[in-house]
């Protein structure tokens, strides 16, 4: 397909969301009636294929509708981990029934879900997790301990990584569940940042239990499984992934925002919330906070350098010219893995790629808004009752903003694989180069050495 082609249909889609939003959009629907009637016309995750509540788009061009619906004042998809990975990977490894059981409550924000993958001894090296499913009759009982888990603490499911086969070798014997997390022997735990809030979780399950039927991709499949998961996280959390997920109102029953008034929401988007009347929380302000860095970070800072005088300081204006290249190679990525989709063709490690771009524009977002803000980037409120108070102290309210990037930068090059990792991705699996000695693909779990 031609640009030209590609631009006519993308342009034809937007057309029909615009004039099917001028006809259903409702600001006094409740936020479920909205995301259902949003969810069930297929506009909330038009990526996923036809059979699973999508229209088969591109990634770009759901960025662009998503971006669209935004524009018109609707309160956009509901956000989450739901539909930035569960969704994608039931629709790839589920069976129908599965996809209309889990993806049809995802796209109308009824269900939230969470990440079960990393543990206390398994990050990095995923594949050595040591949670166990035992089965018992129809279920499996579920003990382990959980970490770095994203909103767990108001999801309805979560995407368990579980060993059910420690007797081969640790890739063999994992198997992946849609595991419910409202339930007995599931312990919940905050982890505070270095921003004051609380947007990571660590998960003990003790005894806990999941129907066999909630197995995604066959028993003992759980890593090919896991590796959709996690490349659709790469491509999301990317530079011109378009989206960190982050949502105004929080799907699903847990939160507590479906039955509010979805008008509401649609005013609080943006950092720190706006002037609407409802505000971001602690455990979507991270999520909002990078979407905005990787969205316009450099226009934010350039607004900023603008008004506090900076903006004719030579450095300050590389810098910026520098954060907004990189922003503009991530968007021509994007751009060039759309057009070899198209063609049938991949671009082989791009996934990983925008993952360390993403990295590397929030490290230059954090050093350039401290240079840009000044000594009033020193200053943060780590607890909710503070933060209005000083925001009315600063000279500029958008540097609490910066502060709070700069504190958060530290975290994307860690979370949805580090860049150590990436680098070894697209090292052994792009370049071919070979992969470090060991035997950890033939020795049985159990076999294997463990840490102390």
């Amino acid at each position: 397909m031609s640009d030209t082609a590609a631009t006519e249909s993308t342009d034809t889609v937007l057309e029909e969301l615009d004039a099917w939003l001028t006809d259903n959009w409702d600001p006094d629907l409740t936020v479920r009636a909205w995301w259902e009637r949003l969810g069930l016309a297929r506009w909330s995750a038009p990526n996923l294929p036809t059979n699973a509540y999508g229209r088969g788009l591109p990634r770009q061009d759901a960025v662009r509708v998503a971006q669209a619906i935004e524009r018109f004042g609707a309160l956009p998809a509901p956000g989450g981990l739901g539909l930035l990975l569960a969704a994608p990977t039931i629709a790839t490894h589920g069976t129908q029934e599965q996809i209309d059981r889990y993806v049809r409550d995802i796209v109308i924000g009824a269900q939230s879900w969470c990440q079960l993958f990393s543990e206390p001894s398994a990050g990095s090296d995923l594949a050595g997790l040591q949670t166990r499913a035992v089965k018992d009759g129809d279920e499996w009982i579920v003990n382990g301990q959980k970490v770095w888990t994203s909103n767990g603490q108001k999801a309805d499911l979560g995407m368990l990584m579980a060993r059910t086969d420690a007797s081969v070798p640790k890739h063999q014997g994992i198997t992946y569940f849609a595991f419910g997390m409202v339930q007995p022997g599931v312990e919940v735990r905050p982890l505070t940042e270095l921003t004051g809030r609380a947007l990571f979780n660590e998960v003990f399950l003790t005894d806990a239990r999941v129907a066999d039927t909630a197995i995604i991709g066959g028993l003992n499949q759980g890593w090919a499984v896991a590796n959709t998961t996690l490349a659709n996280e790469r491509a999301g959390l990317g530079s011109g992934g378009g989206s960190a997920a982050a949502s105004v109102a929080i799907p699903g029953t847990v939160g507590g925002d479906l039955d509010k008034r979805a008008g509401d929401f649609v005013a609080a988007r943006g950092p720190g919330g706006g002037k609407g009347t409802a505000k971001l929380d602690d455990s979507n302000q991270d999520e909002s906070t990078m979407r905005a860095a990787m969205g316009g970070g450099a226009r934010l800072l350039i607004d900023v350098a603008r008004r506090n005088g900076k903006i004719d300081d030579p450095v300050v204006r590389q810098g910026l010219a520098r954060l907004y290249t990189w922003g503009e190679l991530g968007r021509f990525n994007g751009l060039r893995m759309k057009a070899a989709r198209e063609a049938g063709t991949d671009i082989p490690g791009m996934p990983n790629i925008s993952k360390l771009s993403m990295s590397h524009i929030m490290r230059l977002s954090r050093d350039l808004g401290m240079q840009i803000a000044g000594a009033a980037g020193m200053l943060h409120a780590y607890h909710g009752e503070d933060r209005a108070s000083l925001e009315d102290a600063l000279p500029d309210p958008a540097v609490n903003f910066i502060t709070e990037l700069a504190l958060l930068a530290q975290a994307p090059p860690i979370y949805g694989g580090t860049d150590q990792i990436q680098r070894n991705i697209i090292g052994e699996r792009v370049l071919g180069l070979p992969k470090e000695p060991n035997n950890d693909r033939t020795t049985a779990f159990a076999d294997l050495p463990k840490n102390a």
